[in-house]
Formats: structure tokens, sequence, C-alpha cells
């Protein structure tokens, strides 16, 4: 049975309005492209309400590297933390909202962190600009709430979203005008156990009546706690006692031996920000542009970011990441796959406490940084 809300005007005249099916699903899609607070940010974080970025529509998910897109996601949204925000738009008339709809999300939330390219999401944006006449920079600039005579730090933005990208730090988000019960469990036990995805439903209710509309959008599936959603940043203190926490003291010490090598080769240390887990990544100044040489985490991983090295020379030629891949795949427990040479590959820090195999890390660190300077 459809449902009713009720206005009351400035004269005291109560009117009406019915709950109405929307017309079609691409109508539901066209309002949240152009009114994108009917994600209803505010609900999904209180304390610290989600602003949303429109990415693009109908983005293209590909299920192989290199391959042909196989899916189109209806919307792709950021938000102020550079999460990717996945959003897929059903009419309760439609049958797929029901269970189909769930597994045809899951398949574009694996197959997108898997083969976006980490560039992919920012040329698609920039590309949507081009044609909507809109300047990318003003536009981050306002997600961000930053003041437009103040710069805009467009690169440390993506950075953000490339690093939750690759970390599977996704929102999953099933939009619809009405959501069915087995739809609404689904969710809400995906959310249950899903980290550090997130996954929701957002139910948005049209009333009509008397020439006006009226859009009513509804969270469902929300974790019953939320931990404060501003990222934690990062600092040398902070990151050795969440280290020493979670990792025995010989790979602590590892960890810092790295730090000692980035101190006397690199022009800066860079601590990353995150809710749970902390990083730093030594990062080489040349030319006018800043370098990744690697990634460190506090739960005693090392990233090798191939991904961010195919935009800067001399890495950007394949050959050069295919010799860094094979010097490393020389240490011990390294295991580096050719085809992983524009992504960010990853071993664990333990694999180097053999002192020769961390001296051998530490050559490798070296050569990196020779390579580098000598463009």
């Amino acid at each position: 049975m459809a449902g009713k809300i009720y206005l009351v005007e400035s004269n005291g005249t109560l009117r009406s309005l019915e709950e109405q099916l929307y017309d079609s699903e691409d109508l539901l899609q066209t309002l949240l492209e152009k009114y994108p607070d009917l994600l209803a940010g505010e609900q999904i974080d209180e304390s610290s309400p989600r602003r949303w970025l429109l990415v693009s529509r109908e983005v293209g998910i590909p299920d192989a590297e290199l391959g042909a897109d196989r899916w189109s996601l209806d919307h792709l949204f950021l938000d102020q933390d550079g999460i990717p925000t996945l959003v897929e738009v059903k009419r309760s008339s439609d049958g797929r909202v029901r269970r189909e709809v769930v597994g045809q999300m899951l398949d574009y939330a694996a197959n997108s962190v898997v083969y976006w390219p980490p560039e992919s999401i920012r040329t698609k944006f920039e590309a949507r600009c081009e044609v909507m006449g809109d300047d990318p920079r003003r536009l981050i600039g306002d997600l961000l709430r930053i003041d437009p005579e103040d710069e805009v730090d467009m690169e440390g933005f993506w950075e953000r979203v490339n690093t939750n990208l690759r970390a599977g730090k996704l929102r999953l988000v099933f939009a619809a005008d009405e959501i069915p019960g087995e739809l609404r469990r689904i969710v809400e036990f995906l959310n249950g156990q899903m980290n550090p995805a997130e996954v929701l439903a957002v139910e948005i209710k049209q009333y009509v009546g008397e020439g006006i509309k009226t859009l009513v959008p509804k969270v469902i599936g929300l974790k019953k706690v939320y931990p404060p959603s501003d990222p934690r940043q990062w600092d040398e203190q902070s990151f050795f006692e969440e280290m020493r926490r979670r990792c025995d003291k010989e790979e602590v010490d590892i960890s810092k031996k790295i730090l000692e090598w980035a101190r006397k080769n690199v022009d800066q240390i860079f601590w990353g920000r995150g809710k749970h887990d902390g990083s730093y990544i030594p990062k080489l100044y040349h030319n006018g542009q800043y370098h990744w040489t690697i990634d460190v985490w506090t739960y005693g991983i090392i990233d090798i970011p191939f991904g961010y090295m195919t935009s800067r020379p001399p890495f950007d030629e394949e050959s050069k990441r295919l010799e860094l891949s094979h010097r490393l795949n020389q240490i011990p427990g390294v295991i580096i796959p050719d085809d992983r040479i524009d992504r960010f590959p990853r071993f664990k820090i333990s694999i180097l406490k053999d002192e020769t195999a961390l001296c051998q890390f530490i050559e490798t660190l070296d050569w990196i940084v020779q390579k580098i300077r000598s463009t």
C-alpha cells in the first residue's frame, strides 16, 4: 500500500503527498547524478557527513588484465576521504533488486580492485569534467571544503583514492525506491562482516501531489558502532608504537633500519593517514616530481608501488620495472610475477630477518635511487 507524507504550509493548510514509483530506472539514476546528496551522507556518518563527487555514470569494469569492459556500473562517486563509492540503481519493480544485484555488485567490487589501473578513476573524472565544462580542481576543492584562494593538493587526494582502491576500501551502495526485505537482510549481514569495504542500501522514496515532488532517502545496513571517520595522521612515534603491538621485535628493528636508510638517501618521509593502519613512504624529489620508492606498513608488510612508478621516469618504462622486480625476486621469499609490475605487489617484512636478504633489499633501494637520479 502506498504511503503518504504531509506538508503543513505557512498558512496552516495540510497538504498530502502520496508515494509514487519512478517512471523509469534512468530517472532515478539521473536524479542521483544531479543530486548526489540523495545518498544521505549525513546518515552514513553523523559525526562527519559524507560529501560526494561524481566521477562518472556508466563506468566500465573489465574482468581480465587489459581486457575489454564486461560490466557497466551505474555511478562511481568519491567521498572527501577518497573512498570509491560504487552505486547500482534498481527499481523495486525489477526482480533483480532482490538477489541478483548482490552478486552483480560483488563482481564489480572484486574486479575493480584488481583490474582498474591506478590512474583510471582520475582519468574518468577529468574526462567527464572536460565534457561538462567543469574545472576538476574547483570540484575537488569544493569536496574538500578548501577556500577557493587556497591551493588544492590534487596529487595528495588522488593518492588517497588509489590507496583506498588497492586496499579494497570501497563503499558498495544499492539504491532503489524501495529496498525489499531479502536485500535488506543481505546488506545488513555483509556490512557486519566485511572490512574495510562497506555495504549499504539507500531507499529513495518519491512522494508526489498537487504539483509538488518530495524525495526522502533512508540508509539501510549501517553498522551499529562507527569509529571516528577522520583518518589518523601517523608519525614516527605512533607508527612504531602500533608496529610493536602487531609485529615482533625483529620486524620492528628491520623497519627502523629501512627508515634510517631513507633518512640518508631520500628527500622526504611521508607518514600516511589511516584509521587503523599506519605507513611511511620514502619519497625522492627529482626533476620537479616526487618519486615513490616503497611503502612500509604497521602490520609488517612492504609494498612496491609499481602502480605509481608507471607515471615517473625511468620506471615508466616496462623494462625498468621488470628489472626491478627481478632484482627483488633474487631475495629469498620475495615473489613478484611479471604481470604485477603495474600494480602494488607486497611481501612480509619478516622475509628480511635474514641479514643477507636485508642487505640485498637495501642494495635494491640504492639502485632505485641511483636510477631515478640518473634520469
